[in-house]
């Protein structure tokens, strides 16, 4: 099975994401209206986060510093990093009913076996899996309504 590579709803173009590679992802309508506040507040010029000068990108080394600073704060390890949020990202999305093959789609992974690795999936997930026969001895014992 392939997956269509168009998504409906808001999306962003990440320029050379991981592995170098370009591609579109959702973006959350509480993040957008978030962003469109942030927008009017600080009218970037050139990039959406500017750095200490208007015009310049926000430097990677300042977004981790940022970053380790909320990670702190929260009382999270201070091993989780950005990556981890790609991590989580994926495992959320399969925990939520997503087809492996649009999760690999939006980590732009090009073997579905670097996608699973992604994927911690949680004993409360696979314990949720229901067998076909489960079901369908289920549908078929319910008893019939009387007319």
């Amino acid at each position: 099975m392939t997956c269509p590579k168009v998504f409906t709803g808001v999306q962003i173009f990440i320029e050379r994401a991981k592995g170098k590679k370009d591609r579109y992802v959702p973006l959350s309508k509480v993040l957008l209206e978030m962003l469109r506040v942030y927008f009017v507040a600080y009218k970037p010029r050139n990039w959406l986060f500017e750095g200490q000068y208007p015009g310049e990108c926000y430097s990677v080394r300042s977004a981790q510093l940022v970053f380790k600073k909320a990670i702190a704060g929260l009382h999270l390890p201070p091993s989780i990093s950005f990556h981890s949020l790609r991590h989580s990202f994926a495992t959320h999305l399969l925990e939520s009913g997503t087809d492996i093959c649009y999760i690999q789609l939006l980590l732009g992974h090009n073997d579905l076996k670097t996608t699973l690795r992604y994927t911690h999936v949680t004993n409360k997930s696979l314990t949720d899996i229901e067998s076909p026969l489960d079901k369908l001895m289920r549908k078929h014992s319910k008893p019939k309504d009387e007319d």
